[in-house]
Order: structure tokens, then sequence, then C-alpha cells
């Protein structure tokens, strides 16, 4: 790993955090603790293969909460650009 990656790294943690809510976190140690509990109650049976499931569907909502607030940032910068050119055009066309 390049020296410039190691320094960048900590600003794109602090950015993930950011759209991790608390609640995502608790949703998914919940459901790992479970999915671990019902591995050491019930074995390799079906039962199992259910937990994970559950666990796998709420790691995919978590992601995609993830992508939606990271979509709904873009969108966001590109309205914001949208404005600013607007305001230029309606400040070069008064009159003076």
């Amino acid at each position: 790993m390049q020296e410039a990656d190691r320094l960048q790294e900590p600003e794109n943690m602090a950015k993930t955090y950011r759209y991790l809510d608390p609640w995502s976190a608790v949703i998914l140690v919940l459901t790992l603790a479970l999915f671990l509990i019902a591995l050491v109650v019930t074995g390799s049976t079906h039962d199992l293969l259910l937990e994970a499931g559950v666990f796998l569907v709420s790691a995919k909502l978590v992601i995609m909460a993830y992508k939606l607030a990271l979509a709904g940032q873009v969108l966001q910068e590109r309205l914001d650009g949208i404005e600013a050119a607007l305001r230029r055009i309606e400040d070069s066309s008064r009159p003076r």
C-alpha cells in the first residue's frame, strides 16, 4: 500500500461512518449475534441456513441504504451546480 493511500484511509472510513446510521449498525450486530447463537444451538441444520439468509438480507438493506445516501449526495451536488448556473445566467441577463 502506498503512503498516499494510507493517508486517505482514515478519511474514507470517516465518510463511510457518516452514511452508516447507528440503527443499521445495531441491526447488523443483533442479526449477527442471533446467527452465532443459532450456530451454537442448532448446529448445521436448515434453521442455520434460515438465519444466514436473514443476516444476508439485513446486510443487503444496509448496503442499499448506504448507496442511496451516496446517490442523494451526488444528486444534491448536481442540483446545487444547476442552481448556481441559473443564478449566473439571471445575473448576466439583468439590465445594468
